[in-house]
């Protein structure tokens, strides 16, 4: 039986980038407040394709690039949110935020609060996140537990394109600045994207398999790394729930919660250093909130304490990938047994090679 034309359309693929420019097109159609503006944004290659053909269809005036300047161009964005623009303000790395944190901490998240509700600031930030093709200390960083600490911030971190187009539709609404993070081994990856609008809501995670062996939180890419790691351990017998929080701040705690006392196990797995992390608050939630109930035995995997490696020899042992996600939550599982480890060439980051950087 053939499929109706409209479903045909709403099985379509799309990549990651493009769910992005996908969002902001239709924001940009829909409210002529939103503007967007960031180094680069208007080269040749419009940030690895995330925002090709804004240009052309809504002129310099709305999409244009900025000096080399991130605490000025950052200044500019909260003055014009204030002043009831939309601004979309492209940073590329995060690692470059550092150089605009008084604006983005002491303006942009506390205006609303120290103005008494009278002053909004509807700001969206991009900037990427982790490891592409050895770029170490100063281009690989996951900072997003930084944003995470500070009351006023939203975060978020889609691992897939149907939430990056759904959460930056999300976030370009909302009336508080949202800090918004991409993954840079995402952005060739496809999935199945509706043509119109949608919102991904803040504060909640989407429960990606199910299983009664073991709770595993992904963040970011590594969510698709943990249900990798899921497949590896059903091969073993091992059932894995994976949740995918999506939204760092508000943090869908409950979902994770309700999981983890079910599994009795825990793992969550980050694109950050687990000191003070998103892992280390998620794992601080759970313990706070699972007295009385069934013990849960928690364990968390992202950077080692040291700075981001560039050659591949010691990425490979820097950075989790879906075998040492899975031979982690094995030992958990069973922790009375041999260790296990999954077959080594089964460990290689999800899509990596089709990263042809730089950008």
């Amino acid at each position: 039986m053939s499929m109706p034309a409209e479903n045909l359309e709403q099985e379509r693929l799309l990549k990651y980038v493009d769910a992005l420019a996908e969002a902001v097109a239709l924001e940009m159609e829909r409210d002529e407040r939103v503007f967007l503006y960031g180094l680069d944004v208007d080269d040749h290659k419009r940030i690895q394709g995330s925002t090709k053909g804004l240009l052309e269809r809504f002129g310099p005036d709305r999409v244009f690039t900025t000096p080399l300047s991130e605490d000025a161009m950052t200044g500019l964005g909260i003055g014009a949110a204030m002043a009831g623009m939309r601004p979309i303000h492209v940073h590329i790395r995060m690692d470059f935020l550092m150089l605009c944190m008084n604006q983005l901490i002491n303006m942009a998240a506390k205006a609303h609060y120290m103005y008494g509700g009278a002053v909004k600031v509807p700001m969206v930030v991009r900037s990427m996140i982790g490891k592409s093709w050895g770029q170490g200390a100063q281009h690989s960083q996951g900072l997003h537990a930084f944003f995470m600490h500070v009351p006023g911030l939203k975060v978020v971190a889609p691992s897939n394109a149907h939430d990056a187009k759904g959460c930056l539709i999300a976030a370009i609404r909302d009336d508080d600045p949202v800090m918004f993070v991409e993954h840079r081994l995402l952005y060739t990856t496809e999935t199945h994207v509706p043509p119109g609008s949608y919102e991904v809501p803040a504060g909640r995670a989407r429960l990606c398999t199910q299983g009664d062996d073991i709770t595993i939180v992904g963040i970011s890419n590594m969510a698709l790394e943990c249900l990798r790691a899921a497949e590896l351990l059903a091969e073993t017998g091992i059932r894995a729930e994976v949740i995918d929080p999506i939204w760092l701040s508000p943090l869908d705690s409950d979902t994770i919660l309700k999981s983890a006392q079910r599994t009795g196990r825990l793992l969550v797995v980050d694109n950050g250093w687990l000191t003070c992390g998103a892992s280390a608050e998620i794992i601080a939630r759970v313990a706070e909130s699972a007295h009385g109930g069934r013990p849960v035995a928690m364990a968390r995997m992202g950077f080692a304490e040291t700075t981001c490696p560039t050659t591949p020899s010691l990425e490979a042992l820097f950075y989790p990938n879906p075998a040492t996600i899975a031979e982690r939550a094995y030992g958990m599982v069973h922790p009375d047994r041999p260790a296990w480890q999954p077959d080594p060439e089964r460990a290689e980051l999800a899509y990596q090679t089709q990263f042809r950087g730089p950008f």
